[in-house]
């Protein structure tokens, strides 16, 4: 054999005489029969496998071939009125106009402070005590008040009774009169100046006691015991701070773009992450005129009643604000939806047992289960009521 290749070899190329051309030929010629062997290999393979779904594409939809398509029921795309909505988010904050600083109008050091910072006071409890040097000299004011109104009073019914006999002339029964009655106003001042301090005439003390201005809890706290308190040229924002937590506000974020649809005396719900699943009405109260300059968003404030005091200062909401007015938006049953790849599509029937795959945008939940479909489809259109079955059933063929 070797002398016939080598002879088919000088027939082919006499003009070359390279004895050692079949070694370089015969190793190519290997390499090529190997590759052939693959590839009908991998041919056979594949005539082996089961056929892929049958999913066409055309003119951006997707063409779904099932068996049997009488079995998946269709139902008609509708509208329903629906009002917008507008969800924001915030925090929970005192009602200013229910914060009431806790003052002690006399200067002097605490000596006792029977509250701190988050305790529920009532109207009229005991909250701290302050010794001040104010009381003395308020005291000692009294005192010689009560003194000169006494002799005022004695040297006017002597006087009275003089005049009657004739032996004053009115002119000194006047000025005796005028001198009772500056000291009774000097005396009405005086027990007036112990009443603001917090002093009791009857039983004086160098201690102030300074007592609840109504009830609520205490949210801020700028004093400690053996700490000053009082009020100075300076001014002061009070030793205690009590807010009533019946009513809060709940200030939110609203953005430049979204204030058209937001309104005084508009109603939201509040939603909190310490309760999910319970719902606290609110109402607008006030929309802010000053936009932050950086996030283009104004404050809005929502008043909402607290009774039970779950609401606490600082909790995150959100706040989900109803429009004024319903409007007409296309709505599908929420099993007419697929979703695929964060993407959302609908299933319309194209005959033959095809199905064309849409996709749509959807919106807001819906009660009734009940989707919006902002573009995708149109009222009347004709859609598979249950989306997934179908999908998967295209999948198993």
């Amino acid at each position: 054999m070797k002398m016939t290749l080598k002879t088919q070899q000088d027939q082919v190329c006499p003009k070359l005489g390279v004895p050692g051309l079949y070694r370089v030929a015969a190793p190519l010629l290997l390499f090529m029969l190997s590759l052939a062997g693959c590839k009908h290999e991998a041919a056979s393979q594949s005539a082996e496998a089961p056929p892929a779904a049958q999913v066409e594409e055309v003119n951006g939809s997707n063409l779904v071939h099932v068996d049997g398509a009488s079995r998946f029921s269709l139902v008609q795309v509708s509208t329903q009125p629906v009002r917008s909505k507008l969800q924001v988010t915030g925090s929970v904050n005192p009602d200013v106009s229910r914060e009431i600083p806790v003052l002690s109008l006399a200067n002097g050091r605490v000596v006792a402070l029977h509250v701190g910072l988050g305790d529920y006071v009532r109207k009229g409890q005991l909250v701290m005590e302050v010794q001040s040097p104010d009381v003395s000299t308020a005291f000692d004011a009294y005192l010689k008040a009560v003194n000169d109104e006494h002799l005022a009073s004695i040297t006017l019914e002597r006087d009275n009774l003089l005049y009657n006999k004739g032996a004053i002339p009115q002119s000194q029964q006047q000025a005796a009169q005028n001198g009772e009655d500056d000291a009774r106003a000097d005396l009405t001042a005086a027990e007036q100046q112990l009443k603001i301090l917090g002093v009791d005439k009857n039983h004086p003390s160098e201690n102030v006691r300074i007592y609840a201005p109504a009830s609520g809890v205490i949210t801020a706290q700028n004093v400690t015991a053996s700490g000053a308190a009082g009020i100075t040229y300076a001014g002061a924002a009070g030793s205690l701070t009590i807010a009533d937590l019946s009513h809060v506000w709940v200030i939110c974020d609203v953005y430049e773009n979204d204030l058209a649809n937001v309104h005084l005396g508009q109603h939201a719900d509040i939603q909190l992450n310490a309760f999910p699943g319970k719902t606290f009405s609110g109402t607008i109260s006030d929309i802010g005129s000053q936009l932050d300059p950086s996030l283009r968003t104004a404050k809005v404030r929502i008043q909402v009643e607290n009774p039970d005091h779950l609401l606490r200062i600082g909790m995150f909401a959100t706040a989900i604000l109803q429009g004024s007015r319903a409007e007409q938006q296309t709505v599908v049953p929420a099993t007419a939806i697929l979703q695929l790849h964060d993407r959302s599509y609908v299933f319309e029937p194209a005959g033959d047992g095809t199905f064309k795959r849409i996709l749509v945008t959807i919106g807001n939940t819906l009660p009734g289960n009940l989707l919006e479909v902002a573009s995708g489809v149109q009222p009347g259109q004709q859609v598979v009521n249950n989306a997934l079955d179908l999908e998967n059933a295209a999948e198993q063929q």
